[in-house]
């Protein structure tokens, strides 16, 4: 997409109305960081200053009935935030989110400690054209225009690598201060509201940014053994990484309510690989992520893009307490909700894509037909909001429609 204000005008976006008003490519880094947290700032505050919804919030997710579904609209590409601002800002100080997401920090970047030389400012390199290398190894691209990065080159070249990178290259879990960017939101939202740390690229999506891909899928044929061995070291990262958000509690501490982890799993039609493929690798593997965020009393919500419905009766057996994102354009949720309904909680299920398009009255009826179909059922045991991220062109009419639907059910 383009970043003029032609795009801008022709995308539904409100016309400035100072004519001088600079472009969001125009913007420098300093006044990008001033507008996003500025936008942070406002939100955080409102919540602050909201009713607490924690304790219903987790009794509603974990089956126990609610008034309504729980709310988090906070589900934001940096772009929407530049684009609308503080109209955004505005929607999010009249309704509050009900559930917060904590990041320790950027997924497709890593821990940076506070010594660390070069530090990559992921603002900029996720608003601007650049390429980085996070701390697995893994190498990323960002082009202005777009949302996100995508990977451009692979650490594990070679399964002949494979000692050298678990003894040298591996991330440490327990590295020191690796969870503390998520300590803020924790000590703002954690006695109020409910909050999910967040741990993006769990095992498949690890995987493919180590060894690529097309790779990958070769290597569950070709190289199971191998393959089996990295995911083996994959899995006892992850549950040290649960063990230590666990240990957040700890000394008056706050640990977050949800544990939410991302493994992309699906594409517009089915599975990626074979269902029993999945569960010869990977099912016992969650298994054992899922029973360890239990022993903390931590609730797993679980990401997965796409058409996952043929693993979703596994995912619940393996202790998956929230399945997000439920993509309308991928899966039938209705028939996702007569299977499973009452059996997991749901979350998310509201269509960005949709939304860009659909006129302010569709956008509501779009949130009320998706609450009746995966919430009111169910006791509410839904958090409603996008399948994914909010993404910029979304006319602002439209996200106030959807706050308002979101709200007032």
């Amino acid at each position: 997409m383009a970043n003029d204000t032609r795009f801008l005008r022709e995308s539904g976006y409100p016309k400035p109305e100072d004519e001088n008003m600079k472009t969001l490519a125009e913007l420098t880094l300093q006044e990008r960081e001033a507008i996003v947290q500025r936008f942070h700032g406002r939100v955080d505050q409102a919540m602050v200053n909201s009713a607490p919804t924690k304790g219903w919030v987790r009794k509603a997710l974990r089956h126990g009935g609610a008034e309504r579904c729980p709310v988090r609209l906070k589900r934001l590409s940096v772009d929407v935030i530049l684009r609308h601002s503080d109209a955004l800002a505005d929607l999010f100080c009249q309704y509050p989110d009900d559930a917060v997401g904590a990041p320790a920090y950027e997924a497709t970047i890593g821990y940076q400690p506070k010594d660390r030389p070069n530090q990559i400012n992921s603002l900029q390199v996720l608003t601007e054209n650049a390429q980085w290398t996070d701390e697995w190894g893994t190498e990323w691209r960002h082009s202005v225009g777009g949302m996100g990065a995508i990977t451009v080159s692979h650490p594990l070249h070679d399964w002949s690598q494979l000692d050298a990178y678990l003894a040298e290259r591996m991330p440490d879990p327990l590295a020191a201060g690796r969870l503390d960017g998520a300590i803020p939101a924790l000590q703002m939202h954690g006695s109020t509201k409910y909050v999910a740390g967040m741990t993006h690229l769990a095992l498949f999506e690890r995987l493919h940014c180590l060894r690529g891909m097309q790779q990958t899928f070769e290597d569950f044929h070709l190289f199971p053994g191998e393959v089996d061995r990295l995911l083996g070291a994959l899995t006892e990262y992850l549950l040290e990484i649960i063990r230590a958000w666990g240990r957040l509690g700890g000394d008056g501490g706050l640990r977050p309510d949800g544990w939410f982890l991302t493994d992309d799993w699906g594409t517009q039609g089915s599975l990626m690989i074979s269902p029993r493929m999945w569960r010869k690798f990977f099912a016992a593997r969650y298994r054992r992520i899922c029973d360890e965020a239990h022993r903390w009393d931590i609730d797993v919500m679980f990401h997965s893009c796409g058409n996952v419905t043929q693993i979703i009766g596994d995912l619940i057996d393996a202790g998956v307490d929230v399945l997000d994102p439920l993509q309308p354009e991928a899966m039938d949720i209705s028939r996702i909700a007569r299977e499973f309904g009452g059996k997991v909680a749901f979350c998310g299920g509201i269509s960005d894509q949709e939304i860009v398009v659909f006129t302010p009255s569709q956008v509501k009826d779009h949130v009320h037909r998706t609450i009746d179909t995966l919430g009111r059922a169910f006791g509410n045991a839904y958090l409603v909001g996008p399948s994914n991220s909010l993404p910029p062109e979304v006319p602002i009419e439209n996200l106030q429609a959807l706050f308002e639907a979101c709200h007032n059910q």
